[in-house]
């Protein structure tokens, strides 16, 4: 009688533990993405839940104050005057469907002058759904460009999609529930390597990076937009430039840019009102 029970108290035990793991991850939403990225990232934008967040919004005293009659009647002159376009408003109600969650967008590198930017979200139903609604997208901003190369390739099981114009390149893939959109093939196939935990460099994310971790901490866990920025890189450039001009600083000096770990933001919505938290790190 004694073995039953204290098994099934292990059992409860295992069942609590299990339940509050997986509300712990759903909470903090971060951390998919932060492991999606790789440790130098420059700087981040994320939105958790797009539709949560838009709900919100519509809910706080501003939005509110925006709705009133008297507020409606004073813009209905000089907004009559801007061009009405349902294309907007059915772009809202595709993302709406979509429910992108962990929605974010990344500066990952900018060497040689050369900005490479990956982007992606986690989006609710089948791959097939979801493409009905990109693939739209994806004609409307190509259209008929005859300069346009479009190349499909194959890579760990998951199909590429890149187009070519110039010296501009977007490669776009999924990885179910996931889709992803960078600037640089090689780019897409190490966020694919990282999504599906092939990486050959495991401590090569962001989330390894003790600056963010710190940042992290101070993060509400109820936020509905966060951004993440490592400055190190354009301090760096600035030091360069210092030196190249003969204005290196001394020892222990220089400017609040160079001295800078990192700078996040944060904001989210209580009972209407809005609350923003910026954080520093410094030495």
């Amino acid at each position: 009688m004694k073995r039953i029970l204290f098994l099934l108290i292990a059992l409860a035990v295992a069942a609590f533990a299990g339940w509050y793991y997986w509300q712990f991850s759903q909470r903090f939403s971060s951390a998919p993405v932060a492991g999606l990225l790789p440790r130098e990232t420059i700087f981040v934008a994320q939105i958790p839940d797009f539709n949560r967040a838009r709900d919100e919004w519509q809910h706080c005293d501003i939005y509110q104050l925006y709705r009133e009659p008297a507020v409606q009647d004073f813009l209905r002159k000089p907004l009559g005057n801007v061009p009405k376009t349902n294309a907007v408003s059915q772009t809202l109600l595709d993302i709406e469907q979509l429910a992108p969650e962990n929605a974010f967008i990344a500066l990952t590198s900018i060497e040689n002058n050369n900005p490479k930017i990956v982007g992606g979200f986690h989006f609710r139903g089948s791959q097939e759904e979801a493409e009905r609604i990109i693939g739209k997208w994806r004609s409307t901003l190509t259209g008929q460009n005859s300069s346009l190369k479009r190349d499909k390739v194959q890579y760990q099981g998951h199909e590429i999609d890149t187009t070519k114009t110039g010296s501009f390149t977007i490669a776009t893939a999924y990885d179910p529930p996931w889709f992803f959109a960078t600037t640089d093939a090689a780019d897409m196939q190490g966020l694919l390597d990282r999504a599906d935990r092939r990486s050959s460099d495991p401590d090569n994310r962001l989330d390894k990076d003790e600056a963010y971790r710190a940042a992290i901490s101070r993060r509400p866990s109820n936020d509905v937009a966060f951004f993440y920025l490592q400055p190190k890189t354009f301090s760096q450039r600035l030091a360069a430039l210092r030196a190249a001009v003969g204005q290196a600083p001394a020892p222990g000096e220089g400017t609040m840019l160079e001295k800078m770990r990192c700078l996040t933001g944060s904001m989210r919505f209580e009972n209407g009102k809005i609350h923003d938290v910026l954080f520093l790190g410094m030495p």
